[in-house]
């Protein structure tokens, strides 16, 4: 069998370098690749990153779904050790709070980030 290693997810956006420098703050990870259509993010340890392509027509999905509208494709979920300071640091680098929940297992902030993609901000409990 071939080796196969993920690399990275990749969001279209209109803007790749908007989208990766938030990104980048959010997570500190360095940008690698910064041209007007394609940017990347890695993290130091060489793992498995981001990257974002430009869609001149990205059209943001809508959360909670509704019928009819554009649908959510993939969603990104990050462990943080502090939630409210992970929070303040995504709304303060341009990230809209659209959801969120607590139940036993987690307590989970749903954003969305300046292109429209929702992402989670979560600790374990």
């Amino acid at each position: 069998m071939p080796a196969v290693r993920f690399t990275a997810a990749v969001l279209g956006t209109p803007d790749p370098r908007g989208l990766a420098r938030f990104y980048a703050r959010l997570l500190g990870w360095p940008l690698r690749d910064d041209e007007p259509d394609w940017a990347t993010l890695r993290p130091e340890d060489g793992g498995a990153g981001l990257s974002f392509q430009l869609e001149a027509d990205h059209v943001p999905p809508v959360w909670p779904p509704e019928p009819g509208t554009q649908q959510m494709q993939l969603h990104l979920d990050f462990q943080v050790d502090d939630l409210p300071a992970a929070c303040a640091l995504a709304e303060e680098a341009g990230a809209q709070r659209i959801g969120g929940y607590t139940d036993e297992a987690e307590d989970v902030r749903v954003y969305r980030d300046p292109a429209g993609h929702p992402f989670c901000l979560f600790v374990r409990l």
